[in-house]
């Protein structure tokens, strides 16, 4: 038999179905919650591979971030207003990986010193030499952390997705920043802090 295709065409007219086996126009916002959420796993995992090369300790955390993220998409496919009771139980999201991030934050933070100043994000990524790019692209997973949790906001407000949903994406970018500041630590890598410029 042949191998199954990757291709559906069911996407060709415009619209996308949910787990709950609606079909919304792929402009939908609940499709850019998805897209923004698939983006920030992809990003991760970027990370991740930058984190692996330099020994960091954290890579397993980031591995279990994205399985995370996959249970985010779970819950976000599955609108509240169309879901059963099926559905719901396959689906739900609790705020146990809330408090597991809140305890990562609180384990970073107590080994970082205090910020006195807003961090430069960038610049340090173009450095191949620097050794601080896990540092950059923990950073840059962080503003796409924020996007995503944009995107979800409305959904939660509107009553279609969990509300922990929004809670882990806003416990995550907190995560990303502070481990974004751990790894540039370990590394020896002096944070870029922002100047003002002459007038």
């Amino acid at each position: 038999a042949p191998p199954p295709r990757i291709y559906t065409r069911t996407g060709d007219s415009g619209f996308s179905s949910t787990f709950t086996g609606e079909r919304r126009p792929k402009g939908d916002r609940l499709f850019e919650a998805l897209g923004a959420t698939d983006e920030l796993s992809s990003a991760i995992g970027l990370a991740g591979e930058f984190s692996s090369e330099k020994g960091h300790t954290f890579v397993g955390q980031l591995h279990k971030v994205q399985c995370m993220l996959q249970d985010v998409g779970s819950n976000l496919a599955t609108p509240l207003s169309s879901a059963r009771e099926a559905h719901l139980k396959r689906t739900s999201f609790s705020e146990q990986p809330v408090l597991e991030l809140e305890r990562w934050i609180d384990s970073y933070s107590e080994q970082l010193p205090p910020l006195r100043a807003f961090i430069l994000p960038v610049g340090q990524f173009l450095l191949s030499q620097s050794g601080g790019r896990s540092s950059a692209a923990l950073h840059f997973c962080r503003a796409v952390c924020r996007r995503a949790e944009r995107c979800v906001v409305p959904l939660v407000q509107a009553g279609e997705a969990d509300p922990n949903v929004a809670k882990y994406l806003n416990r995550l970018s907190d995560y990303l920043f502070v481990l974004a500041r751990y790894a540039a630590m370990k590394e020896g890598k002096e944070e870029k802090i922002y100047i003002k410029p002459e007038p």
